[in-house]
């Protein structure tokens, strides 16, 4: 898989993590369960402009790599051991102000939504939405615009 970078972890190393080629837009995926972060891999890898630099499952490390790496998008997870998303965001933004945050939660709350969007966030889409939201979603942060998933906007449209 050309263009991955894994996070992996034995007990003394850590392998680090890809710089990325500037021709592509590159990827920080933050997420803790294992299962759920590959199947968000195996999404992006079908963009070929999409390159995944790193993938971590915490959320001090995912400030930690998103300043050493400046990635062009962060998808955030919320419930990071750690440290939140909605605080990792806010220090992302802090440390990283061009990088882009889109979170992926199964957090339904508009309550929690909105407040992550308050970070600085363009997008949340509801993890169980992913398979056919996650895209659009990437492409419309991507593109500028805001994007929230139709089953938290509560009907077809999608908030801007």
């Amino acid at each position: 898989m050309l263009g991955v970078a894994f996070e992996q972890r034995t007990e003394n190393s850590v392998v680090p993590c890809l710089q990325g080629d500037s021709r592509s837009i590159r990827v920080l995926v933050v997420e803790d369960f294992d299962p759920f972060r590959r199947f968000v891999a195996s999404i992006l890898q079908k963009q070929p402009e999409l390159q995944i630099i790193c993938e971590v499952s915490d959320g001090l490390e995912s400030v930690q790599k998103a300043a050493e790496l400046r990635p062009d998008l962060v998808l955030l997870d919320i419930g990071l051991p750690n440290l939140d998303g909605i605080e990792a965001a806010r220090r992302i933004r802090e440390l990283s102000p061009n990088s882009e945050i889109l979170f992926l939660s199964e957090n339904r709350s508009w309550d929690i939504a909105e407040e992550a969007l308050h970070t600085g966030a363009s997008g949340y889409v509801v993890k169980s939405d992913a398979a056919g939201e996650l895209l659009p979603a990437v492409e419309a942060v991507l593109k500028g615009k805001r994007y929230v998933s139709a089953s938290l906007a509560g009907n077809d449209s999608h908030r801007p």
